[in-house]
């Protein structure tokens, strides 16, 4: 039997398989207007799309809990009670297709306020409709204007706006939140030396560098049933320290131990495992698979379940990772952009069973397939 095809329980959930839809920015959204950041008939179709293609679990993308928190004006917030209505449609078609939606809440701190990727990227002054970017530390990023650095009240502040995100997720009818605390975005960048020169209790050590984190996690864990599960993505390197050419002090693969640990104990189901984003120029040697040792490491280091992501391409490999106990589950996302299917591919090459829409099964296995 087909380990990736196992469902996997987290908490009451009993997620159908080990594939799941990673969140994907789309930056499809209304930049302005009574519907900023609401979710349109696309992010419909994209997420119930992958659903039908058989992901066990489908992810909503980055999305703003509050409207400086966007990585883009187009990026999708939850922070009013129409963007919470028009979620709820999206949790009902994925659930309809047996998978189980979930949401990943963002703020993205200093990266903020930047043009679409496949347009320009750069930076978008408040002048053009951008907004001021915030951060633990006045650090811009890649030369981007000066963030404001946080007061200690604004932080506080920043706390309860993921908690209110949370709450309006559950009751658009998420099963599964997630918080992004990877690539360089605010969460993270309080957890790195790289990011964080605070000296007051927000700074400084590991441990108060971790502060904000465990407090967003708290909150968020003290609003979300305890029957439901709360992931937490990570960059589990900023690939600094551990670049020996590299003098920058960053993050480590052992901090990420440590902070798992720590993770656990405030509530933490699952810990989804990428790396880097913290720095642009930082050496990063991409090849099939490159991430997945962090997520082994952390999985047999703290005991917490995990979720391995980058450039998982094939069923087999796929198969290997969650069968040799490298990590809990894949994250797919541009392998499910071009082929929303490919669960349901992988599954006839692994020996399992597809999970067709029963609209698609009978017509498939007519023509001999299952």
């Amino acid at each position: 039997m087909s380990t990736l095809f196992t469902a996997l329980p987290l908490r009451s959930l009993e997620i159908p398989n080990r594939i799941w839809t990673s969140p994907m920015c789309m930056y499809s959204a209304a930049s302005e207007g009574p519907e900023t950041g609401v979710p349109t008939d696309f992010h419909l179709t994209h997420l119930a799309s992958r659903a039908a293609g058989g992901a066990g679990l489908v992810m909503a993308e980055a999305t703003g809990i509050r409207p400086d928190g966007r990585i883009t004006p187009w990026d999708l917030g939850l922070w009013n009670d129409q963007q919470q209505q028009a979620f709820a449609r999206i949790t009902a078609a994925i659930r309809s297709h047996g998978s189980v939606p979930a949401i990943q809440l963002n703020h993205a701190g200093r990266k903020a306020s930047v043009d679409k990727p496949w347009l320009s990227g750069r930076y978008i002054p408040e002048a053009e409709g951008g907004w001021q970017a915030v951060a633990p530390s006045p650090e811009p990023f890649d030369g981007r204007s000066l963030p404001h650095e946080l007061t200690v009240d604004e932080i506080q502040q920043l706390v309860g706006d993921f908690a209110e995100s949370a709450k309006r997720a559950l009751t658009a009818g998420f099963q599964v939140v997630e918080l992004h605390g990877a690539h360089g975005f605010l969460i993270n960048s309080f957890l790195s030396p790289a990011a964080n020169h605070r000296t007051d209790s927000y700074g400084g050590s590991f441990e108060n560098r971790l502060r904000f984190p465990l407090q967003v996690v708290d909150a968020v864990r003290a609003v979300w049933p305890d029957d439901l599960p709360v992931l937490f993505r990570t960059s589990a390197t900023d690939w600094l320290t551990e670049n020996p050419q590299d003098q920058r002090t960053g993050w480590t693969g052992d901090d990420t131990v440590r902070l798992a640990k720590e993770l656990q104990a405030h509530g933490v189901d699952l810990l989804d495992v990428s790396t880097g984003g913290m720095v642009p120029d930082a050496t990063i040697h991409v090849e099939p698979g490159y991430q997945v040792s962090y997520a082994a490491q952390v999985r047999a280091a703290a005991g917490i379940p995990t979720g391995a992501v980058g450039l998982i391409l094939e069923p087999a490999q796929a198969e290997d990772i969650v069968a040799t106990g490298q990590a809990d589950a894949v994250l797919l996302g541009r392998e499910l952009l071009r082929n929303p299917y490919w669960p349901q591919h992988a599954a006839l090459e692994l020996g399992a069973e597809p999970r067709w829409p029963e609209q698609y099964g009978y017509a498939v296995r007519r023509r001999g397939r299952r």
